[in-house]
């Protein structure tokens, strides 16, 4: 029985991660015009999901953060009205910490790659 658990949480996420990135479509708010879902994870009670996202944007991800929680009163209700669960979960959003990951390591080689080029 616990088995079958996880796949069903796992396409729980990925429609709640779908119906997100859908609505965030929707919303006219300029802090949010280059953010993007990159992952959600609904607890098995479905009381609580944190949502991960990206920003292609320069500004603050925390700034982000704010904007995303400023609406997740709608974003909750579209989850509510596309999806039937037994509850809705409360959102929380997260900058995605793998995005900044990867942009360091990326400045990284790039920093690598000009000092090899200056002959240090």
């Amino acid at each position: 029985m616990g088995g079958k658990r996880a796949p069903r949480m796992d396409r729980v996420n990925q429609v709640v991660q779908e119906v997100l990135g859908d609505e965030l479509e929707l919303i006219d708010d300029e802090r949010l015009e280059l953010v993007t879902i990159t992952g959600v994870r609904v607890e098995p009670g479905l009381s609580h999901a944190v949502v991960w996202f990206s920003s292609l944007s320069r500004g603050d991800p925390e700034g982000v953060a704010v904007a995303l929680g400023e609406h997740r009163i709608r974003l909750q209700k579209a989850i509510a009205r596309q999806l039937r669960l037994r509850g809705t979960p409360l959102l929380s959003f997260v900058p995605d910490p793998a995005i900044a990951s990867g942009s360091r390591v990326e400045e990284l080689l790039r920093d690598l790659h000009r000092n090899e080029d200056d002959g240090l």
